[in-house]
């Protein structure tokens, strides 16, 4: 039987492991601007769901208008900032497919 330790598979580990405080940065930031990319996207989803059932009135569908575009521009230079794409925000999530549609990003 052979040892699942030992100098090859600790250098494995090893290399694995270590990380570039840049990269841990890139990919915390990442993370986070995925995370709000989603919740974006499910509010503006809930939006126009209120505007097709004629749940708001003008002013508020304009506002919620203003600030979805805002949000989402805040969200470019962001990415831009960091030098991410919207694509590079949507997570593979194996069989399930990707996290958000393939559609709504980088419009």
């Amino acid at each position: 039987m052979e040892s699942t330790t030992g100098p090859g598979r600790d250098s494995a580990v090893a290399q694995r492991l270590s990380v570039d405080p840049d990269t841990v940065e890139r990919d915390l930031i990442k993370l986070v601007l995925t995370i709000v990319e989603l919740l974006r996207q499910l509010m503006e989803r809930t939006a126009v769901h209120r505007v097709d059932q004629a749940d708001l009135d003008a002013d508020e569908e304009e506002r919620i208008g203003m600030t979805l575009m805002i949000l989402h521009e805040r969200m470019e230079e962001l990415c831009e900032r960091y030098g991410l794409s919207m694509d590079d925000l949507n997570l593979d999530l194996g069989p399930l497919g990707s996290l958000l549609p393939r559609d709504s990003l980088g419009r």
